[in-house]
């Protein structure tokens, strides 16, 4: 008895030690200004082509910021756009390249789970290194005017992303 008081006389201070100089996370999150403004610019370019298309942009925790469906836009485009941004947040690369690497690296388990998209579309948004978010695009005739829309909503915030 007398080794686990002892024990506990060693190990309690340790703990407590510990938790006393935990911290708290600090980072930037997306404001919905910062995300509107990326949903407004991709859907501008986007329409300026002659494609209709939905944005969507998610922060952090993939939780949906803004979505932006424009006129026209087929029912499909509201899902898949948000799917591409979660791709991108939840891989933290562009979704296109997360489905090459599918291809490359089959199984591909990664593709089963909810809210996953291998096309081309979805970027994240980074600051630094650190992923505080997505944009997804979808509705163009291929993934890769989806990708260079979503792309121009990030040069519009690139200032803001520092």
């Amino acid at each position: 008895m007398k080794f686990l008081s002892l024990t506990a006389g060693f190990v309690l201070p340790a703990v407590l030690a510990s938790a006393a100089q935990a911290q708290l996370v600090n980072h930037k999150d997306l404001s919905l200004a910062t995300a509107l403004a990326i949903a407004t610019t991709a859907s501008e370019t986007c329409k300026a082509q002659g494609n209709r298309v939905t944005v969507a942009v998610i922060g952090r925790t993939g939780e949906l910021i803004v979505q932006l469906r424009g006129d026209d836009a087929s029912p499909h485009t509201i899902e898949n756009s948000f799917r591409k941004a979660y791709t991108a947040r939840t891989f933290r690369t562009a979704s296109g390249e997360f489905g090459q690497r599918q291809k490359e690296n089959a199984p591909g388990f990664a593709l089963w789970l909810s809210n996953i998209s291998a096309t081309p579309g979805g970027l994240p948004i980074k600051v630094g290194d650190d992923v505080i978010g997505a944009v997804g695009v979808s509705g163009s005739p291929g993934g890769d005017k989806d990708e260079a829309c979503a792309k121009a909503g990030l040069d519009k915030v690139a200032d803001q992303l520092k």
